[in-house]
C-alpha cells in the first residue's frame, strides 16, 4: 500500500463512523462562499485538526471543518475552507481532502472560489462556470509516485469540467436570472495580485478570469475519477487599462454579496442530481 493510500485509509476511518450517510458529491468552498455549508441539513462537522492528514486553515475566511450532511436531499460532503498554495502548505496537502471525500463515496466535486474578471463582459458579482483552465503555478499535484490505485499516471484533460454538469448549472442560472459566464480559469500562485502586464499576458493566453486556487483541486479529482463542477464569482475586474489597488475587504464583501446566487445555484444542482 503506498504512502498515500494508507493516510487516505487513516482519515477515512477517522470520518466514516461518524456520517450516517454515504455521501454522492464533494463541494469545496471558496473565499466568502462558507455559508452554503450552513444550508446543510442534519451536519456533521468535524474540523480540520480532527482528521488524520488535514491541515488547519490559516486564512480568516476559511472556516476549516469538513461538514456532511444534505443539500437539496442529496447527501454531500463539504470542505468549508481551503488550503492554498501561497499559504505554504504543498500540494498533496491542499488536495489531500479532494482524495479523502472520494474514498469516503463521492462522485461528483463541485468546486467553487473568487477571481478576478480578465474579460471585459464580466462584472463584479458575476458568475462564472469554469469550461477549462491554464495552470499558470509552476507545479502540480499529480508530480511523483503514482498509486495506480488511485488514478491513472497520465490522466486526460480534454474536458476537466464536466460539460453535462456545467450545462445544467447554466440552465439553473437562466432559469434563476443569475449572470452566469462560461469561461477559462488561469491559477496562478499569489499570493500577490497582478501587475497590468501579466493581466495583458492572461487575456491574450485565452483566460477570462485569474485566481490563486482550484486547479489542484480539479487536477487530483480529475485524476481520482470524479465529475467536475467549477463556479467561480468574480470579485474584482482586472482591466490593465482601467486598474486600480484592490481592498481585500471589498473582495470579500462582493463574494458575501454573491453567495447567495452561489449557493441557489449548488443546491438546486445537487437537488437534480438526487433525482437522478
Amino acid at each position: 500500500m503506498s504512502e498515500l493510500r494508507a493516510a487516505i485509509r487513516s482519515a477515512v476511518e477517522t470520518v466514516q463512523p461518524r456520517l450516517s450517510l454515504t455521501p454522492r458529491v464533494a463541494i469545496v468552498l471558496g473565499t466568502g462562499l462558507g455559508k452554503v455549508a450552513e444550508s446543510i441539513r442534519d451536519a456533521v462537522s468535524i474540523p480540520y485538526g480532527e482528521i488524520p492528514g488535514f491541515v488547519r486553515t490559516t486564512v480568516d475566511t476559511h472556516a476549516g471543518a469538513l461538514v456532511a450532511g444534505r443539500l437539496g436531499d442529496c447527501p454531500v460532503v463539504c470542505c468549508s475552507g481551503r488550503h492554498h498554495f501561497y499559504e505554504g502548505f504543498s500540494l498533496a496537502q491542499i488536495t489531500f481532502p479532494i482524495r479523502v471525500m472520494r474514498a469516503l463515496g463521492a462522485e461528483v466535486l463541485v468546486v467553487s472560489g473568487a477571481c478576478g474578471g480578465l474579460n471585459p463582459a464580466y462584472q463584479k458579482g458575476d458568475l462564472v462556470a469554469l469550461d477549462d483552465h491554464i495552470n499558470l503555478m509552476g507545479v502540480n499535484p499529480l508530480i511523483g509516485p503514482n498509486d495506480d490505485t488511485l488514478g491513472p499516471r497520465y490522466p486526460d484533460l480534454v474536458a476537466p469540467y464536466d460539460p453535462a454538469l456545467r450545462a445544467r448549472v447554466e440552465a439553473l442560472a437562466l432559469a434563476a436570472g443569475v449572470r452566469c459566464h462560461r469561461g477559462v480559469y488561469a491559477a496562478v500562485a499569489g499570493p500577490n495580485l497582478e501587475t497590468r502586464a501579466e493581466y495583458r499576458m492572461l487575456r491574450t493566453i485565452g483566460a477570462d478570469v485569474v485566481g490563486m486556487s482550484v486547479v489542484p483541486e480539479v487536477l487530483v479529482a480529475v485524476h481520482a475519477g470524479l465529475r467536475v463542477v467549477g463556479l467561480c464569482v468574480v470579485t474584482d475586474v482586472c482591466l490593465p487599462d482601467a486598474l486600480r489597488p484592490v481592498d481585500i475587504a471589498e473582495i470579500i464583501a462582493c463574494a458575501n454579496e454573491a453567495e447567495p446566487k452561489m449557493s441557489g445555484l449548488v443546491t438546486k444542482l445537487c437537488g437534480e442530481l438526487a433525482r437522478g
